[in-house]
């Protein structure tokens, strides 16, 4: 089992900055890639960034140029730096993580969500 803890979502005015923080804990040892999702208000849950073991990352056309995810293997500690943020920006941010199942295939963990909101 895994346990992701999320920090730092919050409000800010359109062009503003935030950085979100995700610490798991628990079975670490199996996590794979770990990022962050996000669902805005009457839509569907999308990717926004992943960063793979292998240092792959990967990000919604959306948001490129704009959010960094970043990652400390050592801490167990996943980021996203939000710059230029815009209200379209305006949802739930939830982190997760792939982990390498017991037997075979991979569990994907959850955190507990954090409101993003950015005003115009």
């Amino acid at each position: 089992q895994v346990q992701l803890v999320e920090s730092g979502g919050g409000l800010v005015q359109a062009g503003g900055s935030l950085r979100l923080s995700c610490a798991a804990s628990g079975s670490t040892s199996s996590i794979t890639s770990m990022g962050w999702h996000r669902q805005a208000p009457g839509n569907q849950r999308e990717l926004v960034a992943v960063h793979t073991s292998g240092g792959i990352t990967n990000y919604a056309d959306s948001v490129k140029g704009r959010f960094t995810i970043s990652r400390d293997n050592a801490k167990n500690t996943v980021w996203l730096q939000m710059n230029s943020l815009k209200p379209e920006d305006t949802a739930v941010y939830y982190c997760f993580a792939n982990a390498l199942a017991a037997v075979s295939g991979y569990n994907q963990y959850w955190g507990q969500g954090t409101q993003v909101t950015v005003s115009s």
